[in-house]
């Protein structure tokens, strides 16, 4: 089978040029009478650490004061207590606004808004504590033996194990940064191109890449009261599956929820299979399919930043819509030629959808929102009516369609492409393919698809391509994909390995839960409906950690684990907990598996993952 020139995209080059010499980490500790931070200085291999000393950390400050402070969660918490101590405030007064009240740090004082600080947050765009990113890493995630509640000065013990702790995290926030430098190089590179070829200002760094997009557009903030006043792309040919088109004509569906709270969607049928219509992008999949023959993936290249531009969607707050156009093109130029000045773009572009619906941005306009997803959606049912005649649809998902082709030759390609020419012709969008001769799906948002020469492209949880900051029950993800993908059986993968590490669940409590217990009894009731309910007979053992590593164990002694609801007291499992486990919070690089580690319970996780595909 032929492919058309120009249908594979590449990815970006080297890194971006370096235009910054000193960068600062750092991280607070607040008590009731006591502070300190540890400021690592990695230019000048310098540590700093500061304890209850205003006046050190003022002259810290001044000397560093036009270089970047790097720090985890610092755009929420930390820039605030440096700022506030510099202000002459008690820094447990503004901690205790932040955590205990759940206010922002700027509302704290006026004051601290005239403190300059070139902040860069290493957080930025994931709900991920670092705690977590550290077990993943497999680090040490054991917290400190010194309360945060304690209401004393502490012991000259108690700020030496403080410390000890705050450099930890320090160590753990510069190992995180240096996993994800691109991040801070691409955010680099949306300041830079903010400042419009004048002078850098650092102090940019601190904003977000959606509130960068918005200084690069030149928006300027506008109100808007036609939300849901959307129509439909005068080049859409709908002619079958025309309740999808009468569902968005009907004034009862422009709202996102009922009066329940749930969402506002159309399910119905496309091409014989389910798919759901609403306020996102399109999703639709044939579930717990798998085959094998001659697949084509069908990607619109840019779908949302290419809508923008054909259909004029772009914010209405853009003085300039030829700015957007300029970026979008120079970008494909970059990514062309393999220029890491692509990333920074990319980001403009792919932000500006998504804040087009945050009414604190700039960029605020949410009937372009919707419309951009409205006619996105519409145009991949134009698209997929016109293949259904000549393949099988297997899924699509916001920017794309999977099919399955009657064979393998050039003259159906060809037919299938001449279809997509013509669409691609009438609409103005581009369509990337890609050939696939293997599909594995659970659902939309989980499953496999394979090549001819073995690469394969994933999505969801289950199956997903791990990470260093993204680890979790590693040896199920390689179990699944080396059963589908290479017909390893599960038994042989689980049982071959002997990495601690790769069997870690490393799991961390949201504030609706107050803590952890480890030791946990229960037995399972089904009731008359069928369900089963959990009802438990002991609670276990506190942990002090609210972000542990948990392991299967083949020990009948060792409990569960759970976590204690706030509103009600109750416990509740933890998410993919054995009902056997043990607990390793230090660190467990390199640890060889112990014998208690249960090995057949990760056996049949990972079996029953499998039938959740319908491959067993």
């Amino acid at each position: 089978m032929n492919t058309r020139p120009g249908r594979t995209s590449h990815p970006a080059g080297c890194a971006l040029e370096r235009v910054v010499k000193i960068v600062l980490f750092y991280d607070f500790e607040v008590f009731k009478y006591d502070w300190l931070v540890v400021v690592m200085d990695m230019t000048a291999k310098k540590e700093h650490v500061i304890v209850n000393d205003a006046q050190a950390l003022e002259a810290l400050y001044q000397q560093n004061v036009k270089d970047i402070w790097v720090g985890f969660n610092s755009r929420h918490y930390d820039q605030y207590i440096f700022k506030g101590i510099l202000c002459g405030f008690d820094p447990k007064r503004i901690n205790d606004f932040i955590i205990l009240k759940g206010n922002p740090g700027w509302k704290f004082s006026s004051m601290l808004r005239q403190i300059p600080l070139n902040n860069y947050d290493v957080m930025q765009n994931t709900d991920r504590g670092l705690k977590s990113f550290e077990g993943f890493m497999g680090n040490d995630i054991r917290e400190s033996s010194v309360p945060f509640d304690i209401e004393r000065k502490l012991t000259p013990e108690e700020i030496e194990e403080t410390v000890k702790y705050c450099r930890h995290d320090v160590q753990q926030t510069i190992e995180v940064f240096l996993k994800r430098k691109g991040d801070f190089e691409a955010h680099l590179g949306l300041v830079k191109l903010a400042c419009q070829g004048g002078a850098l200002d650092l102090s940019l760094i601190g904003k977000t890449k959606a509130q960068l997009s918005a200084v690069i557009l030149g928006a300027t903030q506008k109100p808007h009261d036609d939300e849901f006043d959307i129509d439909f792309p005068s080049t859409m040919r709908i002619e079958k599956y025309t309740q999808v088109v009468d569902w968005y004509r009907n004034p009862a569906n422009r709202r996102y929820t009922d009066e329940h709270g749930n969402k506002v969607q159309l399910e119905t049928m496309i091409a014989g299979v389910p798919h759901q219509f609403g306020w996102g992008g399109v999703h639709g999949a044939l579930e717990k399919y798998s085959g094998e023959g001659y697949y084509l993936n069908m990607d619109v290249a840019s779908l949302y930043p290419s809508l923008m531009i054909r259909y004029n969607l772009h914010s209405r707050n853009i003085p300039n819509p030829a700015k957007f156009t300029e970026i979008y093109h120079t970008r494909l130029k970059y990514k062309a030629e393999k220029n890491p000045l692509q990333a920074p773009l990319k980001l403009v572009l792919n932000s500006t959808y998504g804040v087009m619906k945050d009414a604190q941005n700039a960029l605020y306009d949410p009937l372009q929102a919707n419309r951009v997803c409205v006619y996105g959606q519409l145009l991949l049912v134009d698209l997929m009516e016109r293949l259904e005649p000549h393949c099988k649809i297997i899924q699509s998902n916001t920017d794309g369609v999977l099919v399955k082709l009657p064979d393998g030759s050039d003259e159906t390609f060809f037919l299938i492409d001449d279809i997509c020419h013509e669409w691609e012709q009438r609409t103005g969008l581009t369509l990337e393919f890609d050939e696939y001769r293997k599909v594995f799906q659970k659902d939309v948002n989980n499953y496999i698809i394979v090549d001819a020469s073995g690469k394969w492209k994933c999505k969801g949880a289950y199956v997903k391509k791990l990470s260093p900051l993204d680890y979790d029950l590693p040896i199920l993800n390689k179990a699944l994909v080396d059963y589908m993908v290479k017909g390893v059986p599960v038994e042989e993968t689980i049982l071959g390995c002997n990495d601690l590490k790769e069997f870690q669940l490393v799991t961390k409590i949201s504030g609706k839960y107050s803590e952890i217990r480890h030791g946990a009894r229960y037995h399972k009731e089904k009731g008359l409906d069928g369900q089963i309910t959990l009802i438990w007979d002991a609670q276990g053992k506190k942990i002090k950690e609210k972000c542990i590593r948990v392991f299967a164990s083949t020990n009948p002694g060792d409990g569960g684990v759970t976590k204690i609801s706030v509103r009600t007291g109750k416990p509740e499992k933890i998410p993919n907990s054995p009902e056997h486990c043990f607990i390793w919070n230090d660190a467990v690089n390199g640890v060889p598996v112990p014998p208690n580690l249960d090995k057949q319970w990760y056996i049949a996780f990972a079996r029953k993952r499998l039938k959740d595909f319908g491959v067993i």
